[in-house]
């Protein structure tokens, strides 16, 4: 019997796909372990069950305690960790991935790393937020003014809609109580936003500093991402929690934003729509999340298996190395050979 009392690790086929899971939990103020397969949750009303393996991120405001076997536990079920402030604003550090695979940040390394084909996918982004308009000839100065242009128009139509007054977004990290109610409230939705769009972009193995449109920052095409919805899914819940008072108004946003995007299969959508950026909307339904394979690259020939040596063996055995271990190829024998005689005629 083992020593060590809980269920075994899942194997990675055993886990959901990132686009079944739930979207995300916001926690503060709180103890966090784990039971066997789930991760509890105790404060002064009481313990919840939550299954580790159901859940998209986990964002961890002030307060919270977790245990290692609670870690464990969210690591082992490909869980995406994020580390926030106080009412979830501020961004601090994440967890480990669910994907073990290398070939989507492969793809985005390619297409972020060409002008041509990075144009293509900030043109592409922005067509998904204009769907009627034909934007493939329009430069990045005319997106950014189109983009812009319709932000604006968004803010305006909801402040009309619930009678907010609304005269830009205004707003300063470092003293978020400084803010307006509306200015606080989309705050408060962005950081959820940003938390799910980062869980999914973590999952599926990419890198959240290689950005299209937004560039220098570590989760560039985390914003790039989370603007494709703002507009749909944060303004106008911000608008509408902005137009009653409220105690905790940034509390108030994110169960509405939660709510609305748990409703709206946002992994999903989210995963799909950045699998059609990289891929092409042929690619969007293959998934692969549990390829475990290291390879060996070569500059002529592709990828190799790696664990295997390339080495020619001959019948005869070599002598035994001095240093190190293996063999020799014939190019190396000859460029050692020529070393050896230059440093006996110096």
């Amino acid at each position: 019997m083992s020593g060590k009392p809980g269920i075994q690790k899942p194997g990675i086929q055993a886990l959901p796909v990132i686009r079944d899971r739930l979207s995300f939990l916001y926690l503060e103020r709180c103890k966090i372990n784990r039971q066997e397969g789930a991760v509890t949750i105790t404060d002064a009303r009481g313990t919840v069950h939550v299954p580790a393996a159901q859940l998209g991120v986990l964002l961890l405001g002030p307060g919270t305690d977790i245990s290692h076997r609670a870690m464990e536990l969210i690591g082992d079920s490909g869980t995406f960790v994020v580390w926030v402030g106080e009412h979830g604003v501020r961004y601090y550090a994440h967890g480990r991935p669910l994907s073990r695979t290398s070939a989507l940040l492969i793809r985005q390394a390619e297409l972020v790393s060409n002008t041509r084909s990075r144009l293509a996918v900030a043109r592409e982004m922005y067509n998904m937020r204009f769907p009627d308009e034909d934007v493939s000839e329009m430069t990045m100065q005319q997106l950014r003014g189109r983009e812009g242009a319709r932000v604006r128009g968004v803010y305006r139509r909801y402040s009309k809609r619930w009678g907010v007054s609304w005269s830009g977004r205004e707003y300063d990290v470092s003293d978020y109580d400084s803010g307006t109610d509306v200015n606080k409230a989309i705050s408060a939705g962005n950081a959820c936003l940003y938390g799910v769009c980062h869980s999914v972009i973590a999952a599926l193995g990419l890198s959240p500093g290689l950005g299209f449109i937004h560039t220098g920052h570590e989760r560039s095409f985390v914003y790039d991402i989370a603007d494709l919805y703002k507009a749909e899914l944060v303004i106008p819940v911000a608008f509408e929690m902005a137009s009653k008072p409220r105690e905790d108004i940034g509390a108030d946003t994110r169960r509405a934003v939660r709510d609305l995007i748990s409703d709206g299969h946002m992994l999903e959508r989210c995963t799909k729509d950045i699998r059609r950026l990289l891929l092409g909307a042929d690619e969007t339904d293959s998934e692969d999340f549990a390829v475990d394979v290291v390879s060996l690259w070569d500059n002529k020939l592709g990828e190799f298996k790696s664990g295997v040596s390339y080495a020619p063996f001959d019948d005869e055995l070599e002598e035994e190395l001095s240093e190190g271990y293996g063999r020799l190829l014939p190019e190396e024998a000859e460029m050692e050979a020529e070393k050896a005689a230059e440093e006996e005629e110096a």
